[in-house]
């Protein structure tokens, strides 16, 4: 059986909208490593319309950044009730009974699926029970601003440590799981 993971930037205020503005003074080769490690293990990305939106537009567009063969090779879920076309490559969209479909892709054989972003997306498989791991790298940065990956009235979900790291730039590279 696949793990579902979901695996965010965020701030020390738990924003996660926008890293691209915050996020790079951070980013070292240990990082790198983790999320090098991330890739490794997933086969499949499990997307909002949103976030799917972004990427598709971005990342076919930069084929030679650290990253861009898995993200333009792997398998893309999108879940959406209002996109009619997933054109990046490999896409599929989700539409129609989204926790069975996604409980199916998990019975599959193959590599871990990966949430990225997609806030709204990731606090519904939550309350579905669908999540399986949170790893969370929190860079030591308040921004004041912003999306947050969990909103006042999200939980409370009790979870479990599984691991925890330091980087040397500050980051906390946390994995929770469900308890």
């Amino acid at each position: 059986m696949r793990k579902l993971i979901v695996s965010e930037f965020l701030t020390a205020d738990g924003v996660m909208e926008s890293p691209h503005e915050w996020h790079g003074p951070y980013f070292d080769d240990d990082m790198a490593a983790a999320v090098d490690a991330r890739m490794a293990s997933s086969d499949a990305l499990l997307l909002g319309r949103t976030t799917y939106e972004g990427f598709a537009e971005a990342w076919p567009a930069m084929p030679d950044e650290p990253g861009a063969a898995h993200m333009n090779g792997v398998a893309k879920y999108v879940v959406s009730t209002t996109l009619e076309k997933a054109a990046w490559n490999n896409s599929t969209i989700i539409a129609g009974n989204v926790a069975k479909e996604i409980a199916a892709l998990k019975e599959q054989d193959g590599g871990d699926i990966t949430v990225m972003g997609s806030a709204t997306l990731v606090r519904w498989l939550l309350g579905e029970g669908l999540v399986d791991e949170i790893e969370l790298l929190v860079d030591p940065l308040i921004v004041g601003h912003g999306k947050r990956l969990f909103e006042p009235g999200t939980g409370p979900l009790p979870l479990r440590l599984v691991s925890s790291r330091t980087f040397a730039t500050g980051v906390l590279h946390l994995v929770y799981a469900p308890a």
